[in-house]
């Protein structure tokens, strides 16, 4: 495996790995806390969560569209693209959580059938106002990854001040030891 392919597998064992940690600290809140605006962007730890979500499947779904047209993304196809970045796909957080893990899943599985050459070339895709985009695929998974970070760290700091710790969230803590 080249060091960018291991990168991205890095990249895909943190996002599950904090997915499950925030699902998990999200579930200690009712219902009702969940759904709470709390001013951020999408609202709520809900509406945040769901964003990612959206954002997931719309980026999954691009990606299932690459030349290369990966099986490992085939479930993805299969569920209906959201209509906006801030639709609510699942009002509950069991459902919403079943539908991450899904998506968790297909990521990590698809990851390490990626070739180092499949980086360098472009991923032409229509992005959610349906313009046409081109632009560097490996570039294009970076800012997939980043998403997930960005989002994540404001439902941990939401779910933080609704008094729940989420725990250690350092990706460094996945980073192998290296001894010389």
């Amino acid at each position: 495996m080249t060091p960018r392919i291991e990168h991205l597998q890095l990249l895909a064992t943190y996002n599950r790995w904090m997915n499950e940690k925030l699902y998990a600290a999200a579930s200690r809140l009712g219902d009702e806390e969940l759904a709470r605006d709390r001013g951020a962007f999408f609202g709520s730890v809900l509406g945040t969560l769901n964003h990612l979500v959206v954002a997931d499947t719309m980026w999954l779904q691009r990606f299932a569209g690459h030349p290369r047209g990966w099986p490992q993304l085939a479930p993805v196809l299969r569920l209906a693209t959201p209509p906006s970045l801030d639709t609510i796909v699942f009002a509950s957080l069991p459902d919403l959580a079943r539908r991450r893990t899904e998506l968790d899943a297909c990521i990590a599985d698809w990851i390490p059938a990626l070739r180092d050459e499949d980086l360098d070339g472009p991923l032409r895709y229509a992005n959610s106002k349906g313009q046409a985009q081109s632009r560097n695929f490996h570039g294009v998974l970076g800012h997939f990854f980043n998403h997930q970070t960005h989002h994540r760290g404001q439902a941990t700091t939401l779910l933080t001040q609704a008094g729940v710790d989420v725990g250690v969230t350092d990706l460094v803590r996945l980073v192998p030891e290296q001894i010389d």
